[in-house]
């Protein structure tokens, strides 16, 4: 593993990055809640755009791999911040935003945010709004552990660690919602989704897709695909679609 160059913010996250020079429209990818830039999806999609000679872009989070800060302190709203600082100043021209799970959600953002360079965005089991769901899905005893400690601790599938969910999170998610009206972006939009995501259900890319206003928005459905999507079939799927899109931007 190479090591990262390093990027100071204006609101003060020491960001971890990989930039691959190249032509445009560029790729930047967005990792998901907990996750760094170094999973099977970015590497891959680095690998696609230097063999095409395509400009590409990976970073970890505020509190995510090798970035400054602690995760739990953290929120969609901070983490789009970096989202929007690595694009602006480490990017040129038109870009592609590939977001996974909690990075579809920043995409939406960072794409309602910076209408005139993101010139379309993929979503891998993207998760807008996630921290409303997951709220109401807690029992009364897990929200008064929150209400009591300001935080809860989560263990999963997906590591050691466990992961963790502040009130803070929970309160700034319901102020960054997208998913609850209409989607005001006008950019080729295309939704992966597993059908046996255990963690977004697959009806979520539906609505996403319901709200956008559009007119050039794809669902792909994945028959028994998971969350991460990352056996080889849905690699090679994954830059078929980038590459798709970078074609007719091009």
């Amino acid at each position: 593993m190479t090591q990262p160059s390093f990027f100071e913010s204006t609101h003060g996250t020491r960001i971890a990055y990989h930039k691959t020079e190249g032509a445009g429209p560029g790729v930047v990818f967005l990792g998901g809640f907990m996750s760094d830039m170094e999973g099977s999806k970015a590497l891959t999609l680095e690998a696609y755009c230097r063999q095409m000679g395509r400009s590409f872009l990976r970073f970890d989070y505020m509190g995510h791999g090798q970035s400054s800060g602690v995760f739990a302190d953290g929120t969609i709203g901070l983490w789009t911040q970096d989202a929007l600082a690595v694009l602006d100043a480490l990017t040129q021209g038109p870009q592609i935003l590939v977001g996974s799970s909690m990075g579809g959600w920043v995409s939406l953002l960072a794409a309602k945010a910076r209408r005139s360079r993101v010139k379309a965005l993929v979503g891998i089991a993207a998760a807008p709004d996630f921290t409303t769901r997951h709220w109401e899905e807690l029992s009364a005893e897990d929200r008064q552990t929150i209400s009591r400690t300001g935080r809860l601790e989560v263990y999963s599938e997906y590591g050691p660690d466990p992961y963790i969910f502040t009130r803070d999170l929970f309160d700034d998610g319901w102020k960054n919602r997208v998913n609850h009206g209409p989607i005001h972006l006008d950019i080729p939009v295309r939704l992966i989704q597993g059908t046996e995501d255990p963690d977004v259900p697959w009806q979520t890319a539906i609505s996403i897709a319901a709200n956008l206003t559009g007119n050039d928005t794809e669902v792909i459905l994945v028959p028994g695909g998971d969350h991460r999507l990352s056996r080889d079939v849905d690699l090679k799927r994954l830059v078929r679609v980038v590459d798709e899109l970078a074609r007719d931007i091009g």
